[in-house]
């Protein structure tokens, strides 16, 4: 295994090296971006991350704190603090479900859609604007929806 990742590391030349670093520069870019936007909106970067989440989350599953916790790689508690918060500012409720009364699923309220929908539209502008910037590095760096 060792030898392997030597000969991989050996094919890499200073090209290599720059795409990954450009490719890294334009992520933090659109961070940036992000983090920005949702400060002007009101929120921490991690509340907008949030209500982001639980407004896209996969159908068929439901979002609990847990699983909000697990998907943007916080322990448990930073979540319940985080929940809390947005709770506070009435952006987030918490319902019990009818099924089973200990399982508590997040719920945006209507003044978060709505700062969603502005947010979301401006990132979606920011990605237009640094996608032809990223499409070559990607395609140089070997990567692919194929890969």
């Amino acid at each position: 295994m060792a030898s392997k990742r030597a000969t991989a590391n050996r094919d890499l030349g200073d090209g290599d090296y720059q795409r990954l670093a450009q490719f890294r520069h334009a992520l933090r870019q659109f961070l940036h971006f992000s983090d920005e936007a949702a400060r002007e909106a009101g929120l921490s970067p991690q509340q907008y991350q949030l209500l982001v989440l639980v407004r896209g989350f996969p159908s068929g599953e439901v979002p609990t704190v847990g699983a909000v916790a697990k998907r943007l790689m916080i322990k448990h508690h930073s979540a319940v603090g985080l929940v809390d918060r947005l709770e506070a500012e009435n952006l987030l409720k918490r319902c019990r479900e009818d099924r089973d009364g200990r399982r508590v699923t997040l719920v945006l309220t209507e003044k978060a859609d709505e700062i969603l929908s502005s947010l979301v539209s401006a990132h979606r502008r920011e990605l237009r604007r640094l996608m032809p910037l990223m499409r070559p590095l990607v395609a140089e760096l070997g990567l692919s929806h194929r890969d």
